[in-house]
C-alpha cells in the first residue's frame, strides 16, 4: 500500500513539476539539438549541411513514461559567393507524448541564420525561427476523484469537468544571437586549437495563447548557453566543457559539465577505406535533477551519442535513480574530419 501511495505522490510530483517547470522539451545531449538551443545555431557547423535525429525516453521505471522524438536538417548556404559570410536554412520537428493521458506535442519550425566574420579569428551569427505546434490530450484516460465510488474507481460515472477542447494549435516565434571564436586549422582535424562560443536566446517572443481550460499565455524563454573546444597540443585529447541556462517563467533549469574527445584513427592515406574516427565520454550535471554520463562515437560524417539521466532529485525514492535514455544520431556532409583543412574555415560546431 505504501508504495501505491509512494508511485501516486511521485505520478502527480512528475506532473506538477513538468507543468509548472519543464513547459518545453529539453534533451540531455544539448549539444546534439541545435535548433532547439538557438535559432543563431542555424547552419554554424564544420561543413555544408547537417542532421540530427533524436530519441528520449523518461521515467520508464514507474507509471506511463514520456517519449520525445526529434529531427533536424540545416544547411550552410551561399558560402561560396559570399567568401566569409552565409545563411543558414534549417526545419526541425519534435512529437512528445507523456504520462496516462497521452498529452502529446508536436512542432514544425523553420530557421534562418546569417553568420559574419567580424575578424579572422571572431564570428557573430544571428537568427530566426517560426513554426506551429499542437496539442493535444486523451481525456478518457484521465481519472478524478468524483469517479470513486467508495471501493474502487468507475469510469462510467461523471467527471464532472467542463473541457473547452482535447487539441489546439499556435504559432511560435523565436530568435538568438552567437558569438563565437576559433584558433587552429579546421575543427577536429587538429588538436592544436582553442575555440569557444557563446549564445543567447529568446524563445516564445509572441507569447502564444493556449491552454486546454482556458486561454492562457505560454511563458517567453531565455536561454544562455557556451561551449569550448581546448585541444592539447602534440596529443589526440581535447576537452570540451559547456554550459546550458534556460529560464522559463520563474523557474531556472542550469547544466554544466564536458566530455573528453579521443581521436583514435587517421584515415588511410591512398585508399580513404579507413576513416578517421573519435570517441567521447564525460558527464553532465542538471542542477538539483539528475546526473548525466554520456558516451559518443565519431566515424567519418556519422556520430552517434547515448546518454543516461541518473535521477538525484526527491524523485529518486520513487525511481531509485532511473531517469531516462537518450540517443542521438548525426550526420554532417562533407567530412568534419577534413572539412576545410588548409583553408583557414574557422566554422565552430
Amino acid at each position: 500500500m505504501k508504495r501505491i501511495i509512494l508511485i501516486f505522490l511521485s505520478t502527480a510530483y512528475i506532473g506538477i513539476w513538468n507543468t509548472v517547470i519543464a513547459q518545453d522539451i529539453h534533451f540531455s545531449q544539448f549539444s546534439q539539438t541545435p535548433l532547439l538551443i538557438n535559432p543563431a545555431l542555424t547552419g554554424v557547423l564544420n561543413g555544408d549541411m547537417r542532421a540530427f535525429l533524436n530519441y528520449k525516453d523518461q521515467w520508464n521505471s514507474f507509471g506511463a513514461p514520456y517519449k520525445t522524438y526529434a529531427l533536424s536538417y540545416e544547411m550552410a548556404v551561399l558560402k561560396q559567393k559570399w567568401k566569409n559570410n552565409y545563411l543558414g536554412v534549417g526545419l526541425s520537428a519534435f512529437h512528445d507524448k507523456a504520462g496516462n493521458s497521452d498529452l502529446s506535442t508536436t512542432q514544425v519550425n523553420l530557421s534562418i541564420s546569417g553568420n559574419a566574420l567580424l575578424d579572422e579569428k571572431h564570428r557573430v551569427s544571428v537568427g530566426l525561427q517560426g513554426g506551429f505546434a499542437q496539442r493535444s490530450i486523451n481525456y478518457s484516460e484521465l481519472k478524478w476523484g468524483s469517479q470513486f465510488d467508495g471501493e474502487q474507481h468507475d469510469p462510467s460515472l461523471s467527471s464532472r469537468e467542463l473541457y473547452s477542447s482535447d487539441t489546439y494549435v499556435f504559432g511560435d516565434f523565436s530568435t538568438g544571437i552567437l558569438w563565437s571564436y576559433g584558433t587552429g586549422d579546421s575543427y577536429i582535424s587538429s588538436n592544436d586549437q582553442f575555440r569557444a562560443n557563446a549564445g543567447l536566446a529568446f524563445f516564445h517572443f509572441n507569447k502564444p495563447r493556449q491552454g486546454f481550460y482556458a486561454d492562457e499565455e505560454l511563458y517567453a524563454k531565455l536561454v544562455f548557453h557556451g561551449g569550448m573546444y581546448i585541444g592539447f597540443k602534440n596529443s589526440n585529447t581535447a576537452l570540451l566543457p559547456s554550459i546550458l541556462v534556460m529560464k522559463q517563467g520563474a523557474p531556472i533549469e542550469a547544466n554544466l559539465g564536458g566530455m573528453l574527445r579521443f581521436r583514435i584513427k587517421e584515415e588511410a592515406k591512398y585508399t580513404g577505406l579507413i576513416k578517421e574516427s573519435a570517441i567521447l565520454f564525460g558527464c553532465h550535471y542538471r542542477v538539483g535533477d539528475a546526473i548525466i554520463p554520456s558516451f559518443s562515437f565519431e566515424w567519418a560524417n556519422y556520430a552517434i551519442g547515448i546518454n543516461y539521466d541518473i535521477n538525484v532529485s526527491e524523485l529518486k525514492v520513487a525511481t531509485a535513480g532511473r531517469g531516462g535514455f537518450e540517443i542521438s544520431v548525426r550526420y554532417i556532409n562533407p567530412n568534419p574530419f577534413t572539412y576545410g583543412r588548409g583553408t583557414g574555415n574557422k566554422s565552430m560546431l
